[in-house]
């Protein structure tokens, strides 16, 4: 029975983690230019400095804010102006809800009261986080429809012909992943921390080495399908057809400008990141730390405090000296005057060198400061900082996934997506839910 703490509890959760997706919005901008440019051979965002730290082109983001903020609210002269404005809000909304139903560590015990890394937790989860994810299209068509162009109008139709083809192989996708995990301990649930503690055991390879019993091991297929699925799901290459500039302007956005275009692209990156919190959580483990479940990491925690410690140490001290030989060797100085690099360096220098000492002073704390015992309370606060960590590795590694593959492969033709969501994807999901119940009863 929760109680008023509870509640408060929930509410701040719920607040840090919608402030936390929105957060990285900027950031994953930043880095899809500083990959594609790597990735083109380009220099990437270099200009936009403030008092002349550029912060490796960070600093370009946030002038787009700015301008994004300053421009003319246009609206169409035969628009429908109410339907027109709600339209972004309606697909930012089930983009930031979904987020609060997603675990990032198990629970741990303080005190009398059991902490939960989960915003809210919901009964049936996935079916939650299914339901609530499934409302973005109808701000897509509103937005087209309202905007009275046919470009917008298109774009819109292309959308809702889109996700309602891809949600279907991404549900059957799932499907699979509850055949094998939905009962763990003699308890079914659709709750996602039930989904991945399920994950949490291993399987051995004709008795020569074990694996994570991750989905992506014993649903290979599930995890290829649910990956593409997500992908059209949010409309990113090569499945961007809704807003395909080079037919459609820009599709359902295309008498968007301001900050209500601005919601559409946050929109689009917050659902980014939410559909790789659940290519993690359902086919990766979630926050379960390969070959080491909760109850392992909590009784040694010691270890895992030197590990986490070292492995801190490790990272600052390689940041410090690749910031110091960025300073250094910086060839591309445009749009800093010479004086202004004079005044600027010698406190990026000393920035450096702090960042490279507070890594060095980790490794010595890992090295000598970290007790040999901790109390049970402590254990589970480390196991916890090390589920996290765990959690967020994967998620980065599958927000570089989503920009790797925009910026190498080509769009498809509209008919070609249609004919991999209906001819391709779709059958092979029922042939694997097929093949997974054959499997199930035989062994």
């Amino acid at each position: 029975m929760m109680d008023g703490i509870d509640y408060l509890l929930m509410a701040i959760k719920v607040v840090v983690v919608v402030m936390a997706f929105v957060s990285l919005v900027p950031v994953l901008v930043w880095l899809e230019r500083r990959a594609s440019a790597l990735m083109q051979d380009r220099l990437g965002p270099n200009r936009t400095h403030v008092f002349g730290f550029k912060a490796f082109g960070i600093i370009q983001a946030v002038a787009d804010v700015a301008k994004l903020l300053l421009k003319e609210d246009f609206v169409p002269a035969k628009a429908d102006r109410l339907l027109y404005a709600i339209g972004p809000f309606m697909v930012l909304v089930p983009a930031v809800v979904v987020p609060i139903a997603i675990p990032f560590a198990d629970s741990i015990r303080l005190g009398a009261r059991e902490f939960s890394f989960q915003a809210a937790n919901v009964d049936g989860g996935l079916l939650f986080v299914f339901a609530i994810a499934s409302l973005g299209v109808y701000g897509l068509i509103l937005s087209g429809w309202s905007s009275n162009n046919k470009f917008s109008m298109l774009g819109a139709m292309r959308s809702s012909a889109q996700m309602v083809s891809y949600e279907i192989s991404m549900g059957l996708a799932v499907v699979g992943v509850l055949m094998l995990f939905g009962t763990y301990q003699g308890v079914s649930s659709f709750e996602l921390n039930h989904l991945i503690r399920a994950q949490g055991e291993t399987i051995s390879i004709f008795g020569l080495f074990t694996l994570p019993k991750w989905g992506v091991f014993v649903q290979p297929l599930g995890f290829l399908l649910f990956l593409a699925a997500s992908y059209a799901e949010t409309n990113r290459l090569p499945f961007d057809m809704p807003e395909d500039e080079s037919a459609l302007v820009a599709g359902y956005h295309t008498e968007y400008g301001g900050m209500k275009f601005a919601v559409f692209f946050m929109s689009e990156y917050v659902a980014m990141v939410t559909a790789s919190c659940l290519v993690v959580a359902l086919f990766f483990g979630g926050w379960q730390v390969p070959w080491a479940p909760t109850d392992v990491l909590r009784a040694n925690a010691p270890l895992v405090a030197r590990i986490l410690l070292a492995g801190a140490g490790v990272a600052a001290v390689g940041t410090g000296l690749l910031f110091w030989h960025l300073v250094t060797n910086e060839i591309y100085a445009y749009g800093i005057s010479p004086a202004i690099r004079r005044m600027t360096d010698p406190i990026k220098k000393i920035g450096s060198i702090g960042i490279g000492l507070a890594g060095l002073a980790m490794l010595a704390a890992a090295a000598f400061a970290v007790p040999t015992s901790m109390s049970a309370q402590a254990g589970q606060i480390v196991a916890a900082i090390a589920q996290l960590g765990a959690f967020v590795m994967k998620l980065g590694f599958f927000l570089f996934l989503y920009i790797w593959v925009r910026w190498t492969l080509p769009r498809f033709r509209y008919d070609q997506v249609m004919r991999l969501g209906w001819k391709v994807m779709l059958p092979l999901a029922l042939v694997n839910i097929l093949v997974t119940g054959f499997v199930g009863l035989a062994f």
